[in-house]
């Protein structure tokens, strides 16, 4: 017997017919034994459509109202799962933030989890109870409503798994598992059975939509065991035995359990990124603090920094990456520093892409990043910008290279399906 945490998204309850199947998922799972806790997002849409009437009703509105509005759809869902479960005969309670609770702080629209009592849930899950909890939301300080951001319901299943003890915490989804690359791009992408928690915490923040960055993040800290599976595979589909098993999808968890690491074990990319390059600054103590301490305090994530002497040997030019998204702040706060710092100009381009290649076993192999340079000069590919961490190398190239770049990165590190 385990304890599971089973977590659906949106499009996997997004019409009556598909809760009845996520409920014969969750049937599967109690008929082995099982406890099992589920954690459900809004039905399909359902949030855009509370978010739309928020922003149509007054564009400038009370966040607190706003979470209010747009926890509802998770209300909804939870209700209509416990009733499904209860119909087949299978004993089930729904619950809400508030009702565990799930205490956060109070960034309302972006909260984070700070503490979850798991008791009441333990007790119910040991009368072989099955706990419907609604993903997404939770209780500031205050006692008011707050909703987690965007793939909240990730965060919520993780943080749920961990507080009460769960074996295993199944995200399932509209995909099978986490690809070596995106499978759009590249027919040959291959399925992982396994990959661990830092190499998916990096393809979830350099691209990858698969989890969402925090949830691993969590599951990594509290070093619980994530399973990533279609929510469309047939309920009676082969599940393997007990916790231990990873299933038919891809198990994200320490590296120690995985036997065969290879040097790369994916491909990711990300659209969202604008290049700033601010020409010829004066090249003086101080000007690196002068730039990026005030894009830090307007809170813009800065990726990318590159900084060259500039042609006249006097100045330098500092090019950098923000996302698109803060692209226009960051503009905004540059233009306020731009006669300070002595800049003679400000240019910026969206037409740029992140690449990165992403394995544990870059830790202890060398020319790795060599092959990746390599293989993209041999397509004639420009590389803007480059980054390195421990597990990963990103460079920036203009976007219109990104298939060529992925395709060939995916056959050069053999990652191509046989």
């Amino acid at each position: 017997m385990a304890r599971l945490v089973m977590k659906f998204g949106g499009t996997s309850v997004a019409d009556i017919e598909r809760i009845r199947n996520v409920a014969q998922h969750v049937k599967r799972e109690t008929d082995a034994g099982h406890e099992v806790a589920v954690v459900v997002s809004a039905m399909a849409g359902t949030t855009n459509q509370l978010v739309s009437w928020a922003r149509e009703t007054a564009p400038l509105h009370d966040a607190r109202e706003y979470d209010a509005i747009v926890a509802t759809g998770e209300q909804v869902t939870v209700g209509l799962l416990a009733i499904e479960l209860q119909r087949i005969g299978v004993s089930a309670r729904s619950w809400l933030g508030w009702q565990i609770p799930i205490r956060t702080d109070n960034a309302h629209g972006a909260a984070r989890i700070q503490e979850i009592d798991g008791t009441v849930l333990i007790e119910r899950l040991a009368r072989k109870e099955v706990a419907v909890v609604a993903g997404f939301q939770g209780l500031a300080p205050d006692n008011r409503i707050t909703t987690l951001g965007r793939g909240g319901s990730d965060t919520s299943a993780v943080a749920i798994a961990a507080a009460i003890g769960a074996d295993r915490c199944d995200i399932y989804t509209d995909v099978d598992g986490v690809y070596t690359t995106d499978p759009r791009i590249v027919a040959k992408a291959r399925k992982l059975d396994k990959i661990s928690y830092e190499e998916m915490l990096e393809m979830a923040s350099l691209g990858a939509k698969v989890l969402q960055t925090r949830s691993v993040e969590l599951a990594m800290v509290h070093r619980v065991r994530l399973q990533v599976r279609s929510s469309f595979d047939a309920p009676d589909a082969p599940q393997g035995n007990g916790p231990e098993a990873s299933g038919p999808g891809t198990l994200v968890c320490d590296e120690d359990e995985i036997l065969e690491q290879q040097v790369v074990s994916g491909i990711a990319y990300s659209k969202d990124e604008a290049k700033v390059t601010l020409v010829k600054v004066e090249d003086k103590p101080g000007v690196a603090a002068g730039v990026f301490g005030p894009l830090a305090d307007a809170a813009i994530n800065v990726d990318m920094i590159i900084q060259n002497v500039s042609d006249d040997g006097k100045s330098t030019d500092i090019t950098f990456t923000v996302p698109q998204a803060e692209l226009t702040r960051a503009e905004d706060v540059i233009r306020k520093l731009q006669a300070g710092i002595g800049c003679k100009e400000v240019k910026t381009d969206i037409n740029v892409v992140k690449v990165s290649i992403i394995g544990i076993g870059m830790r202890s192999h060398a020319g790795v990043a060599k092959t990746m340079f390599q293989t993209l000069a041999e397509k004639g590919i420009n590389i803007l910008a480059i980054t390195t961490s421990e597990i990963k190398v990103s460079v920036l190239i203009s976007s219109e290279y990104t298939e060529l770049a992925v395709r060939a990165l995916h056959t050069a590190y053999e990652l191509d399906a046989g």
